[in-house]
């Protein structure tokens, strides 16, 4: 994406790696006949939709065509800003050859600025603020809204912050690190990240994966290298710069974040240069909407899995796959059983967390109200004095390994038969990573009634969790009895034992509805909890964390937590 008009520099320990400035947007700005602000007249042109999206205003009944390709449909349309002339992505740019002055256009159905001279995706300030403003006012223009409605939706223009003397002095003399309890500083690493624009989502993750004790032992061991890695992917281009720059590596941005979070820095870190990069491997997830935490985790550990390691296997399950997949890989075991003569069809497949649904056998509960101070002096309220259903981590799991009957519509193919029948499935977890994330489904789509839905039911979940009742020599033993065998040379019951024991260290929460939320990180380090919401980072009580809505849960195997533990206490 280019900038148009560039946003100020923010505070990081790197510098900002912003892409070069887009000519043909300067040049519309300097033909505007004397505006200062010439997006402005688009704001009555667009309209909000939901989740918060915006889109150029048109009749219901009319449905935007490309001139050239008319009538086939186009999947993405750009509307001239000089001439309203609508062309796709492949005509776009020999309508703005031919004419111009008619090389910016705007994105039909995304409300996004759009150079179609240099085939890219533009930045102007002004225009997206004419998108805020325009998804803040009524959306039907017939109808005049009481007066009230105006006064509550009046929205005031960002004006950047100007320091007064007084905080010129304070600013000149540096910041302090906050607080920590016991008298001494905050543990290193525990840095605040700016959000650059809804994007809660990345900072959550990021700062789970940033305390990672696996992942974070790999890059402050310098095992990714970012000079070397962009040395060699020059050399595979022969030698090429250009080439070499162009190329995403989502681990050297991880590595340069690393290296700016674990520094003396104490103001908080702009991820800016991570947020391009991760566009350019995600490019249909590439804005400025809210996105989901779990799915850009999966998105980001699929990068650096594509970028690190080209050259190796792709198996997950190889010890040479690329860090992401040593840490976070495990595999899970799914048996089909006939209900007819018993036999069994076995599958394995890698994965990279276990997404759980909530157990519907839950139970009521009444908590008491009680509060926490949080070291700020903050007094924070947990619950009232209620009752409400809770589920349990435990519960979800044993209902992942349960077995369940397919319906008649699912029956398999029995090779024992030799034909279908219906059968039992019973997932367990044959290889358990050396971190374990949960993923718990909060988000419910239903495409019969039409309608999406988050599910806010309380979830109970331990500090300390034993996985071995849910691995696949538990299950197998459980089911067989005494008539234990090898099973497709599953692995002892010892080198599962030994990694059974699981110690929580982060817990990404999400509050708010589906389409307007917030997500937030507790992190756990040296047995004390920190709330990590955007740049703010506070310390809260076990209490705070326990009552919080938990979308992803990381657990790590306890002897590197205990041995990461013993080299992070202060000294």
């Amino acid at each position: 994406m280019k900038l148009g008009s560039p946003p100020p520099p923010m505070s990081s320990g790197d510098p900002l790696r912003q892409p070069p400035p887009c000519p043909h947007l300067a040049g519309y700005r300097s033909n505007a006949h004397g505006l200062s602000k010439p997006f402005r007249s688009l704001q009555r042109c667009l309209r909000a939709r939901p989740p918060g999206r915006a889109e150029i205003r048109r009749d219901p009944h009319e449905i935007p065509r490309c001139g050239p390709c008319s009538p086939s449909p186009s999947s993405r349309l750009y509307a001239c800003l000089a001439c309203a002339a609508v062309s796709c992505p492949s005509h776009a740019p020999a309508h703005a050859a031919a004419r111009p002055g008619h090389e910016i256009a705007v994105d039909v159905d995304r409300a996004e600025l759009f150079c179609c001279a240099c085939r890219d995706q533009v930045y102007d300030r002004d225009f997206d603020a004419a998108v805020v403003l325009a998804q803040n006012i009524p959306s039907s223009s017939s109808a005049s809204p009481p007066s009230g409605c105006l006064r509550k939706r009046r929205r005031v223009d960002y004006r950047p912050w100007t320091p007064g003397p007084v905080e010129r002095a304070v600013v000149g003399k540096g910041s302090s690190p906050l607080p920590f309890p016991g008298g001494s500083e905050l543990p290193q690493g525990l840095r605040g990240l700016n959000n650059l624009g809804n994007t809660c989502f990345m900072n959550s993750v990021l700062q789970a994966l940033l305390h990672t004790p696996p992942l974070r032992n790999y890059f402050l061991s310098d095992r990714h290298n970012r000079y070397v890695c962009q040395q060699n992917g020059r050399k595979k281009r022969g030698g090429n710069a250009d080439g070499g720059e162009s190329r995403v590596c989502l681990a050297c941005d991880l590595d340069a974040m690393y290296s700016a979070v674990f520094s003396d820095e104490r103001l908080p870190y702009s991820p800016a240069r991570f947020l391009y990069s991760w566009w350019q491997h995600a490019s249909n997830l590439a804005s400025y909407e809210q996105q989901d935490a779990h799915e850009f985790f999966i998105s980001m550990l699929d990068g650096i899995h594509e970028k690190v390691d080209e050259h190796k296997p792709a198996s997950p399950g190889n010890e040479e796959c690329c860090i992401a997949h040593r840490v976070f890989s495990g595999i899970l075991r799914s048996d089909v059983t006939c209900t007819i003569c018993g036999f069994t069809s076995t599958t394995y497949d890698p994965c990279v967390d276990i997404s759980l649904d909530l157990d519907s056998n839950h139970s009521s509960i009444k908590v008491a109200s009680s509060k926490s101070h949080a070291s700020n002096g903050e007094t924070q309220s947990i619950s009232g004095s209620q009752n409400f259903d809770i589920s349990t981590l435990r519960g979800c799991l044993e209902r992942f390994t349960r077995p369940e009957r397919l319906g008649s519509d699912q029956k398999f193919f029995c090779q024992h038969c030799q034909v279908r029948q219906e059968s039992l499935k019973q997932m367990s977890i044959r290889k358990l990573p050396l971190v374990t994330c949960f993923h718990i489904k909060r988000f419910e789509h239903s495409s019969i009634r039409k309608m999406s839905r988050k599910v806010d039911r309380y979830l109970q979940f331990p500090f300390s969790l034993d996985m071995a009742p849910y691995s696949s020599s538990s299950i197998l033993r459980s089911r067989f009895g005494n008539r234990m065998f090898a099973f497709d040379g599953d692995e002892s019951d010892e080198s599962t034992e030994f990694a059974s024991e699981f110690e929580l260290f982060a817990v990404v929460t999400h509050s708010g509805k589906l389409d307007a939320g917030h997500y937030v990180t507790f992190l756990r380090l040296n047995n004390l909890w920190y709330k990590c919401d955007d740049a703010w980072i506070t310390h809260v009580s076990e209490n705070i964390v326990r009552a919080s809505q938990a979308y992803m849960l990381f657990y790590v195997q306890r002897k590197l937590y205990y041995k990461a533990s013993e080299h992070a206490a202060p000294s």
